[in-house]
């Protein structure tokens, strides 16, 4: 079963997509979102599909938005993958580098990315999107972690890198949460329908040529571990989105030039989906 949300942006529906066929979601909740997550919206889904409730609909030609709703908080782990942090010129962290994105960066996965005007290092990230559906605070084991987690998606943690770190002090934010820096879905896998997040494929495209190709394998930091660390310094939300880093294969390396008007940009995390944006001048 995969979740998602269709329509114009702001008016989005929440939709089931099972066996190949659509299902709206709306007799259930209004809107795929922290509250829904909390009250264990996921497997009240699937108990409404498994016994008819919902209705089948027809969704061809709508637009595609982000599988969850404006979430409260975007947190993201910078330097996840060994590889990504040498090309980045730094050593591994002996602990997960945390950054925010502002919720607004969140778009679908088929929207424009706006090129800051100033931008000259526009640079893309594939990563696997942890939701969460269950409030993270001080949990006392990795289980614990796990347990808060709602389910996945796919995601693009879209960077400008001289505003990440050519300006004084280094401007992490500042470089990350210009609008639509954030393509999700396209689809919300619930945990309890998508594969071990540990062994996932994750692969991009820039004009249908091979950027990265990488596995969750090779992450520095689990995704339980991530959760755990984060909730020793805050508390994590119900519709929350965790970005867990990315492998090597982006801009930033120097093998590959920034992104530009008209280029086109594929993600994919192997079965949560595949994203294609289009850049355009903002």
């Amino acid at each position: 079963m995969k979740l998602l949300r269709v329509g114009p942006v702001g008016l989005e529906r929440p939709v089931v997509l099972d066996d190949g066929r659509y299902y709206d979601l709306t007799p259930l909740t209004p809107d795929i979102d922290g509250r829904f997550l909390a009250q264990d919206g996921p497997r009240q889904a699937r108990i409404a599909v498994d016994s008819g409730e919902l209705p089948e609909i027809d969704i061809t030609g709508s637009r595609i938005g982000a599988p969850i709703a404006r979430p409260g908080a975007v947190l993201c782990i910078g330097q996840n993958y060994a590889a990504h942090a040498a090309e980045s010129g730094d050593e591994p962290p002996s602990e997960p580098i945390l950054f925010h994105k502002s919720p607004n960066t969140v778009v679908g996965p088929y929207d424009n990315i706006l090129i800051p005007r100033s931008s000259t290092k526009t640079d893309w990230e594939v990563e696997l999107g942890v939701v969460i559906g269950k409030q993270a605070r001080y949990l006392e084991s990795l289980r614990d972690a796990r347990a808060c987690v709602a389910g996945y998606v796919t995601s693009n943690d879209v960077s400008e890198r001289a505003f990440q770190i050519g300006r004084p002090g280094g401007q992490w934010d500042k470089g990350k949460s210009c609008e639509t820096f954030n393509p999700v879905g396209p689809w919300f896998v619930p945990a309890q329908d998508a594969p071990d997040p540990q062994v996932l494929q994750l692969r991009s495209w820039v004009n249908e040529d091979p950027r990265q190709d990488s596995k969750t394998t090779d992450m520095i930091f689990t995704v339980d571990e991530i959760i755990w660390h984060l909730s020793q310094f805050l508390v994590l939300e119900p519709g929350d989105l965790v970005n867990t880093g990315t492998p090597q294969g982006v801009a930033l390396s120097g093998h590959f030039p920034y992104l530009r008007k008209g280029d086109v940009v594929e993600v994919e995390v192997v079965g949560l989906g595949r994203q294609r944006t289009v850049c355009e001048q903002a």
